[in-house]
C-alpha cells in the first residue's frame, strides 16, 4: 500500500511513523524543511519538499500509483485542494481531508459525495465533542471506546485493591459476571501490554480494558467497587469551537450547564444562541471566581479552550476545590502521558480524535473503526467478515490466526456474542478484534476477501 501524506505536522507525522512501522509506502509532502527534517531524521519514509496543493508537486510524489491521500495540513484550503487536484491526478485514490471550519463541513454531504469524492472528511474539534461525550456516558472509567453504533462499549478502568475482581483468575471470571455479558481484552500492567489468558490473574493497580454491552455498564462497575452516579451538573470552559457544540448537546440532554468564557464579545453572542446554559465572563483559573460559582457542586469540569496550559491548570483547581470529575483538551500529543499523571481524570486530543476516526481508511478488509491502545502497544478493530475472508466458516480454534490477536465479540443481527475457540464467524458478522501492533498486517490480510 503506498500513500501520500500532505502535511509533516503532529497529525502528519504520527500516521507517517504508525504506517512506516507496518513497513508501507509513504511519502510525506510539506512546505517547512524543518518538519520533513524531522520526519527524515526518525522515519523511513519518503519526503518531497513542496506545497501539497501544487500539481507539479502531488505528481512528483507518485500520485498515479498510490492507494490513499491524507491531506492533513493546518490549512483547509490546502487540504481541499489537494484533493480537488487528487482528482483530476489519480481519480480513483481515495482521499481523506482534515477541515476545520464549520462553514466547509457544513457542507460535509457535498464534498464526500457530489464536488471532491473525499471519502473522509475529519473535523477535528467536532470528534473531541463526541470523545467528551462519550467519557459522560461513563465517567466513572478512565477511557470510553464505543463499537457497533454505541451498542458494545470498550473501557478502560484500573482496578482498586478492594474490588472483588482483585487476584481473580480470568478462567474464574464466569462465577462473578455471566461470560456472554464480558470479556477482558487487555492488561497494562507496570506500562506493559498483555493479552490476557485463562491462567492470568487480576491484580490491584491493572489497567483493565474490557468489552461489554452498554446496557450492563452499571453492574460491571460495582465488580470494580466503584457506583456509577449520573452527571447533572456540568462546568464547560472555554466557549469556542468545542465549547459551544458540546454545551448545546448538553443543553438538549437537560443537564445543568455553566459555561465560562473570558471574552466579553463571545460570552454576549453565546448568550444569545443557548438557552438554559448560565454563561458567565471570567478566568476559570480565578479561584474566587470559581468559588463563588460553587465549583465544589460540580460533577464534571470540561476545560476546552485553546491554551492548554489554562485547560490543565483550571482543572487541577476544579479538582482541588470539590469537582468530582476533570476533561482538559490537551492539544500537543508528548504531553498526554505527563498530564495524565497529575490527577485530571480525562485528556481528549483534536489530533488523536482525527487520528482514531482516520485509521479505519487505512486498514485492508472492511474495517468499521478502529482505537488505539497505550500509544502504539495494539489496536481494537470493528470489522465486517467478508464471505470470502479466511475468518469465516472455520471455529475460531482452527483459524490461522496470530496468537497475539484475540476476537473479543461478535456481533449478529441483534446477538452480541462473547466468543470460545467454538464459536464460528459467519459472513456479515461484525467482529471486534484485539492485536498488538506487531501482527496488525497479518490480521488485516486475514480480513480480506480471497480472490
Amino acid at each position: 500500500m503506498k500513500i501520500i501524506i500532505v502535511g509533516a505536522g503532529e497529525v502528519g507525522f504520527h500516521f507517517a511513523e504508525w504506517l512506516a512501522q507496518e513497513r508501507k509506502e509513504v511519502v510525506v509532502i510539506d512546505t517547512d524543511p524543518e518538519a520533513l527534517r524531522r520526519v527524515s531524521d526518525h522515519l523511513d519514509v519518503q519526503i518531497l519538499h513542496g506545497s501539497g496543493s501544487n500539481p507539479r508537486v502531488l505528481d512528483e510524489s507518485g500520485l498515479k500509483n498510490a492507494d490513499i491521500i491524507l491531506a492533513v495540513t493546518d490549512s483547509d484550503e490546502v487540504n481541499l485542494i489537494a484533493c480537488i487536484f487528487a482528482n483530476v491526478i489519480a481519480p480513483a485514490i481515495q482521499k481523506v481531508a482534515l477541515i476545520r471550519n464549520p462553514d466547509y463541513t457544513n457542507y460535509r454531504e457535498a464534498l464526500t459525495r457530489d464536488i471532491l469524492n473525499i471519502g473522509l472528511v475529519i473535523n477535528p474539534e467536532m470528534e473531541v465533542v463526541n470523545s467528551i461525550l462519550r467519557i459522560m456516558s461513563a465517567p466513572e472509567v478512565e477511557e470510553v471506546n464505543d463499537f457497533v453504533g454505541g451498542r458494545i462499549k470498550m473501557l478502560g478502568k484500573i482496578l482498586p485493591p478492594e474490588s472483588p475482581l482483585n487476584g481473580l483468575k480470568l478462567s474464574q471470571l464466569p462465577e462473578k459476571i455471566e461470560r456472554s455479558r464480558m470479556t477482558i481484552a487487555a492488561l497494562v500492567r507496570d506500562e506493559a501490554l498483555i493479552i490476557p489468558k485463562g491462567k492470568d490473574t487480576l491484580q490491584a493497580g491493572d489497567f483493565v480494558y474490557f468489552v461489554c454491552k452498554t446496557q450492563d455498564i452499571e453492574e460491571i462497575i460495582r465488580l470494580f467497587g466503584k457506583q456509577t452516579t449520573p452527571l447533572k451538573n456540568i462546568l464547560v470552559v472555554g466557549g469556542g469551537n468545542i465549547g459551544f457544540p458540546l454545551v448545546k448537546e448538553l443543553e438538549s440532554r437537560r443537564l445543568n450547564v455553566k459555561l465560562i468564557e473570558k471574552d466579553p464579545q463571545r460570552c454576549q453572542t453565546l448568550s444569545a444562541k443557548l438557552n438554559r446554559t448560565i454563561v458567565l465572563q471570567g478566568f476559570a483559573t480565578d479561584q474566587k471566581f470559581l468559588e463563588q460559582e460553587n465549583i465544589g457542586y460540580m460533577d464534571m469540569v470540561v476545560a476546552v479552550t485553546w491554551d492548554e496550559e489554562m485547560n490543565i491548570l483550571s482543572c487541577l483547581l476544579a479538582k482541588r476545590l470539590g469537582a468530582k470529575k476533570t476533561v482538559a483538551r490537551v492539544n500537543k500529543v508528548p504531553y498526554i502521558p505527563l498530564v495524565q499523571t497529575i490527577g485530571i481524570d480525562h485528556i481528549v486530543s483534536p489530533r488523536l480524535s482525527a487520528i482514531n476516526t482516520l485509521f479505519p481508511y487505512l486498514r485492508r478488509g472492511k474495517v468499521i473503526s478502529t482505537v488505539t491502545i497505550r500509544g502504539k502497544a495494539a489496536e481494537v478493530l470493528e470489522a465486517e467478515a467478508l464471505p470470502t475472508s479466511a475468518i469465516v466458516g472455520k471455529p475460531i480454534k482452527d483459524l490461522q490466526f496470530p496468537k497475539e490477536a484475540l476476537f473479543l465479540c461478535i456481533f449478529r443481527g441483534d446477538e452480541v456474542i462473547i466468543p470460545s475457540g467454538s464459536s464460528v464467524i459467519e459472513p456479515e458478522d461484525r467482529v471486534l478484534i484485539l492485536s498488538t501492533g506487531a501482527v496488525i498486517p497479518q490480521v488485516e490480510q486475514a480480513l480480506m476477501a480471497k480472490r
